[in-house]
């Protein structure tokens, strides 16, 4: 049996491959792209059908983080063109909320800069997600804070949060090159503490940093011995200003066998196509659909994505659809992240 139909059918029975196997995805010729492509295909359709998830980031607080994450626009000594802001207001987020519901979203993710929130930004957060819960129902609401301390996921969850991201990244062997004012198991540490308080883990990791095949199998096997109910996959957007700016050594090609090897490793798992999507996938990000059920619509947290009205367009035209909801008319303004600086507060 060749290793495509082993996958295959490992998948159907919600098996992850072998080490050797997820090693043997990475290592396929551009000849066998899409067959590599058909046939985690096939798995995602077997648990996913032909739905998208979509998902819209608000970005609550942007820039002044002091941790040293060489791939982060917001990092500490960053020099990179963002804008920079402290905390919106619950009401000022709920809005920016409403644009991407309208686009269709199922679920809104609240993103923070900073090592972690104090209670007081637990506080604060929390009524930010009462106040999109009463706003618009039915909707999902993710937190991204940021490392947890004690009882912060509890109380988030007790305001109605469904779920909390914080990203693995990269391999535990090569994450002191990458950040070194936490560690790997500091980030193992919140996911965990996020399922203890009820909550849904989302978490991923961000692939062109320099890592190998092996490092990029580790991460995904760390990740699934996590447990997540959804994986972000993100592609490096290579910030002017940063230790990581100008690193361009994606090719669209690696990304779908990247994107491919985590949907045989989650078979049955959200496998969300994230950032930097745009810029590394081009134009095979409509096969990418073949192998994500989940997608961020508009923008990112820093930086622009492509319109969510293209982001629908994109869905529909692969012969896909949009999840548990009929898309409405996207508003004028851009899908996406925070509204800029002027709208901040506090």
């Amino acid at each position: 049996m060749d290793l495509l139909t082993t996958l295959v059918d490992k998948g159907l029975r919600r098996e992850p491959p072998t080490r050797e196997e997820a090693l043997a995805v990475l290592a396929t010729s551009d000849d066998m792209l899409l067959d590599v492509v058909a046939a985690a295909g096939r798995v995602r359709r077997a648990w996913f059908g032909r739905r998208v998830k979509l998902n819209y980031l608000v970005n609550l607080k942007s820039g002044l983080c002091p941790e040293d994450c060489s791939y982060c626009s917001q990092r500490l000594g960053s020099k990179a063109e963002i804008l920079k802001y402290t905390w919106l207001k619950p009401e000022e987020a709920t809005a920016a909320a409403k644009a991407g519901v309208a686009g269709g979203a199922k679920r809104v993710c609240l993103v923070a800069s900073g090592r972690g929130p104090t209670d007081r930004d637990v506080d604060r957060v929390s009524r930010t997600i009462e106040a999109i819960k009463e706003g618009n129902e039915g909707v999902e609401v993710c937190a991204c804070l940021g490392l947890l301390s004690d009882g912060q996921a509890a109380r988030l969850r007790e305001a109605g949060a469904d779920a909390y991201n914080h990203n693995l990244n990269t391999s535990e062997a090569t994450y002191g090159a990458i950040t070194t004012t936490h560690t790997y198991a500091d980030r193992v540490d919140t996911v965990r503490q996020a399922q203890a308080a009820g909550l849904s883990a989302c978490s991923g990791l961000i692939a062109g940093m320099g890592e190998t095949d092996e490092d990029l199998v580790d991460v995904v096997f760390g990740l699934r011995d996590l447990d997540p109910d959804s994986v972000p996959v993100n592609f490096l957007i290579p910030f002017e200003g940063t230790p990581l700016g100008g690193r361009w050594q994606l090719t669209p090609q690696r990304c779908l066998r990247i994107l491919a090897m985590t949907r045989f490793v989650f078979p049955d798992v959200e496998v969300r196509l994230a950032g930097g999507r745009e810029i590394h996938l081009r134009t095979l990000q409509p096969l990418a659909l073949n192998l994500a059920n989940s997608i961020f619509l508009g923008d990112y947290l820093t930086s622009e994505g492509q319109a969510g009205k293209d982001d629908l367009a994109m869905i529909a035209d692969a012969g896909f659809e949009v999840e548990g909801t009929d898309t409405r008319t996207l508003p004028a303004h851009r899908a996406g992240g925070a509204e800029p600086a002027a709208a901040a507060s506090e």
